[in-house]
């Protein structure tokens, strides 16, 4: 509101200030006026829930206004015999014409998509009755229904939770219908239930790398990343009996579904559902084997674990075959792999959000965190703020950048100066299996993530009541420095952090 009125106030208090001044009358206050819209205007845009890059074009776009409207009042009172009710006029149209007209590929093209069947997620006070919102129902032809089945319910406000699909009749009243839903005071939050996409980044043969590992898997010398994270240590540590699997971590992939029959996965892959246990895109597959291949079979390539003792790796599709899915999935995924016993929830997936909070995210971190899983999600590939990028900004959540094999930040991958807890990984000219027992070599975070989920599971393998937070200050702590480290967190170092995490 602050906003809107301050950028009001600056136009309007202009358009009188410059015209009074042409005609030589007296300007008194008016000065003050734009002054005090242009407080407003500052202190409304610094509670905007947009990131720093978008408040900067919305303060270009702003001052562009101003600045015209006020050339164009000048030109005028100065040639021609205008009077101030005309001016003001040509002035909203003209404000209206550049709004509507001269931008909008600039900054809608920004803002994020909606799910067509459930625009909305609401959620209802404790013990609210869907009855308070039968005549919004009615009015609007809103189909409300319940969003999320939590396995335990005691633990958390998620059950409370329902979509809203609204009908394309009525889809550019959005706003007045949050508005209303609030108004019945049964809601108490509401957020857009926003699409997010993966599409899997094909690259060139990756930097082959130089160290020699004791296993017999040929596509070791693809893996330019291990020689980065110094797997040569962890596997001699692991040979030398010097740290003992107390479990087998669980792995689960949240993504397009897996390959469970590949060759390189089968041995190490436990089902949850089978139909998560196919993979119509390929993305998913490429990220169970990062995270979890089956090491020393004479196949593909290897992950983090020699004798595949320490963690198993599943499936939970929340995205359908083109890649895309709702933060409405993505929640039901996490929830339901907490549910199954997921040691580490690793998701390659995010899309820029219209707000910088998600109070359903939220709380399916912290049921995560409650059933024992450990939240990992990459931080995205549009060479941004990652704090304007869901569920990567979500508190709780271990945000993923990555590297190159320079060690310097991927020209693609967002930043996480701003992500609380923030570590690095290989993420170019990534080699990993795909379906139908093939391999191929992908860019992304999407591929750095599971990385990182691989040395969670380890940690967790060796100390199951490991906590996310303690985890991550061992992952910092242990992690070596990149050629941008305050941008992309430090790069995981695994053996270092097991030798941590047994002190």
């Amino acid at each position: 509101m602050w906003y809107l009125l301050g950028f009001a106030g600056m136009v309007l208090s202009l358009t009188v200030w410059l015209y009074r001044h042409a005609a030589q009358r007296s300007v008194r206050g008016l000065p003050a006026a734009f002054v005090l819209s242009l407080a407003a205007y500052v202190l409304g845009l610094l509670f905007l829930q947009q990131g720093f890059g978008t408040k900067l074009g919305l303060v270009a776009r702003d001052l562009l206004v101003v600045a015209g409207t006020g050339l164009a009042v000048m030109a005028l009172s100065a040639r021609v015999k205008a009077r101030l009710p005309g001016l003001i006029t040509l002035a909203l149209l003209a404000i209206l014409y550049f709004y509507t007209k001269a931008w909008p590929s600039a900054f809608h093209s920004d803002e994020p998509e909606l799910d067509a069947n459930a625009e909305l997620l609401i959620q209802l006070e404790e013990g609210g009755s869907l009855e308070a919102l039968q005549h919004l129902r009615q009015r609007y032809g809103l189909e409300i229904e319940p969003a999320f089945q939590p396995g335990s319910p005691d633990i958390t406000q998620l059950d409370n939770y329902y979509t809203v699909n609204v009908p394309p009749r009525h889809t550019h009243r959005l706003g007045a219908i949050e508005r209303a839903l609030y108004r019945s005071r049964v809601v108490v939050w509401s957020e857009p239930n926003e699409i997010i996409a993966v599409t899997p980044q094909p690259a060139p043969a990756p930097t082959p790398g130089q160290r020699q590992y004791g296993i017999n898997d040929p596509g070791l010398s693809q893996l330019w990343g291990f020689d980065a994270m110094q797997i040569a240590e962890l596997y001699q540590m692991l040979r030398d009996g010097k740290v003992k699997p107390q479990k087998k971590a669980l792995i689960a992939i949240l993504d397009t579904g897996v390959d469970a029959a590949h060759e390189d996965l089968a041995g190490n892959y436990r089902s949850i559902k089978q139909i998560y246990d196919t993979d119509p895109m390929g993305h998913g597959t490429h990220c169970a084997g990062i995270a979890a291949a089956v090491s020393n079979n004479g196949k593909g390539i290897a992950s983090f674990s020699t004798d595949n003792n320490f963690f198993q790796v599943s499936s939970v599709r929340v995205l359908g075959a083109s890649g895309a899915g709702s933060q409405q999935s993505i929640i039901r995924g996490m929830l339901e792999a907490a549910d199954a016993g997921a040691d580490v929830i690793s998701m390659s997936l995010g899309g820029r959000v219209g707000g910088l909070k998600s109070n359903a995210y939220e709380k399916a971190v912290q049921y995560a965190a409650q059933k024992g899983a450990i939240v990992v999600a990459a931080a995205g590939n549009a060479n941004r703020n990652a704090r304007e990028f869901a569920p990567v900004n979500t508190p709780g959540v271990i945000g993923v950048s990555a590297i190159n094999a320079d060690l310097e930040r991927a020209e693609f991958s967002n930043y996480v100066s701003d992500i609380a807890w923030a570590v690095a990984a290989p993420g170019v000219g990534i080699y990993s299996t795909i379906p139908k027992n093939q391999y191929a070599t992908y860019n992304g975070t999407s591929m750095a993530t599971p990385y990182v989920a691989g040395v969670l599971a380890l940690m967790k393998s060796i100390k199951p009541d490991l906590a996310a937070r303690d985890a991550w200050q061992i992952l910092h702590d242990s992690g070596k420095q990149t050629r941008q480290t305050s941008q992309t967190g430090r790069l995981v170092q695994p053996a270092r952090a097991l030798q941590l995490l047994m002190r």
